[in-house]
């Protein structure tokens, strides 16, 4: 899987908003200077998360971005959905909307097992987890498997 700087920024765009949650509202140049997220890319996301509900903008005086909802209910898989559509496509297509011949039908099981693993750990992580630096221990488990560091 390819994690978009979309989705990366978006997914630090939160845990900013998270760790100021209840004192204000963030402005998206606050944000943006804070993350080093450029400013057009980041209003895009700033769009996106709206329409999904994970985030309501605030104008005036004090206005900004807030979360919509508590950083303990928003996932990264919602974040990652808002931003850049399903956790795994295949050329386009949701796994099970993919068709193959009888030689080759096994490869969307494939895809349904990648997608099945990614939700196990993006699923169960939330933004409350990132703010707080903290993850689930089934996750924290994972990065204790020295072969996860490694590249193949």
């Amino acid at each position: 899987m390819r994690v978009s700087a979309k989705s990366d920024y978006a997914l630090r765009a939160l845990v900013e908003m998270a760790r100021a949650d209840g004192e204000r509202a963030i402005s998206a140049e606050e944000l943006g200077r804070r993350q080093e997220i450029p400013h057009g890319f980041l209003q895009a996301i700033l769009a996106d998360l709206r329409r999904a509900g994970v985030v309501r903008s605030q104008r005036g005086q004090s206005g900004g971005w807030r979360l919509a909802r508590d950083a303990a209910g928003v996932s990264v898989a919602d974040v990652i959905r808002a931003v850049d559509g399903p956790l795994v496509s295949v050329y386009g297509l949701r796994p099970e909307g993919v068709s193959y011949n009888d030689h080759t039908e096994v490869l969307q099981r494939v895809w349904i097992a990648a997608r099945s693993a990614l939700r196990e750990v993006f699923e169960d992580v939330s933004i409350g987890d990132l703010a707080a630096g903290t993850l689930p221990e089934a996750v924290e488990a994972r990065t204790r498997d020295q072969d996860a560091w490694q590249p193949h």
